[in-house]
Formats: C-alpha cells, sequence, structure tokens
C-alpha cells in the first residue's frame, strides 16, 4: 500500500527549520521511480473524472503536480511566491507558520468555468490551500479538490477547505 510505502520513505528531521519543529522531508522519494509513479496514479486516479486544471503551489507542489496533470490530461498552472511571475497576477495574502506572504498566478492561467485540482506537498494550517482557493475563485474557476502526500492531522486545517474533496496519502496525528 502506498501510505505504509511513503511512511517508510519520508525522513522526519527534528527542529527543522527551527526548534521544536519535526520537518517531514521528502527528498528520499524521488529516490524510488517506482514509488513516484504510484503517487501520482494514485492521486490521477481520485480525481480521474472532470479536472481542466491542476495548479501546483511553489515550490513542492512543482514536484508532482505536472506529472499529476499529464495524467489527467489537464493543463499545469504554477502558483507562485510575489514577484516571481513574469505577466499581470492575482494576488492573495496568507498567513502561514512561521509567519505571511503572497501568492501569485497568472490572471490568464484559468479559465472561467474550468474545473481545478490544487495540489501540494503537506497540509499543515490549510491557510496556503486556502489563499490558492481564492485565486483559483478569482480565475473564474471552479476548485473540486486539494491533494496532498502528507497531512498534519493535529494542525486541523482540513476544516480551512470548506468540505472540498481532500486527498491525502500520509497522515500524522
Amino acid at each position: 500500500m502506498i501510505s505504509e510505502r511513503l511512511l517508510k520513505t519520508i525522513r522526519h528531521i527534528d527542529n527543522f527549520p527551527k526548534p521544536g519543529v519535526g520537518f517531514k522531508d521528502l527528498t528520499p522519494v524521488f529516490r524510488d521511480p517506482a514509488l513516484c509513479r504510484e503517487l501520482v496514479n494514485t492521486f490521477a486516479a481520485d480525481f480521474k473524472e472532470g479536472v481542466n486544471v491542476v495548479v501546483g503551489i511553489e515550490s513542492r507542489g512543482f514536484f508532482f503536480g505536472p506529472s499529476i496533470a499529464l495524467e489527467l490530461n489537464a493543463a499545469f498552472v504554477p502558483v507562485r511566491k510575489k514577484g516571481k511571475l513574469p505577466y499581470t497576477v492575482h494576488s492573495e495574502a496568507y498567513a502561514l507558520e512561521y509567519g505571511h506572504d503572497i501568492l501569485e498566478m497568472h490572471t490568464d492561467a484559468i479559465l472561467p468555468g474550468e474545473t481545478v485540482l490544487i495540489h501540494d506537498d503537506v497540509l499543515a494550517t490549510g491557510g496556503t490551500a486556502e489563499a490558492v482557493k481564492k485565486l483559483v475563485e478569482k480565475a473564474g474557476g471552479i476548485v473540486v479538490g486539494f491533494s496532498f502526500i502528507i497531512e498534519l492531522a493535529f494542525l486541523n486545517g482540513r476544516n480551512r477547505l470548506d468540505g472540498h474533496k481532500v486527498r491525502t496519502l500520509v497522515t500524522y496525528n
């Protein structure tokens, strides 16, 4: 089962990026092409109907977001931090575990009425995913779900996602 394989592969690093935080390092997953393929196929199977666009959140949502999009025959749209996109953008401020930031997406990246899957590596407090949902809605897109490799359930981020379908592969309570 993919969840068990991921749990064995994800590396836990204590006190990173600051004391008291236990960081979940996905980089060992990239050493296993079969596991990466299974991860992409699992998310694609969960959202196989009705996704026009996969949105990947900077920067770790870029690891698997494009592959999920290809598997779904959907477009891929990157959401980046302020100032990194070269065209006109929609912007959304948000709070995260360690401060505040602004996310941006090109104004023409999603067409009105397109259905969108939002992908990132970790669901923590839900603030980043909620901000991206607002960006998608500003563009006229319809969020059909969220996919995350890891969920830190003790931070209750799922509660901020308005009852949308949320798929995670590994949950830490």
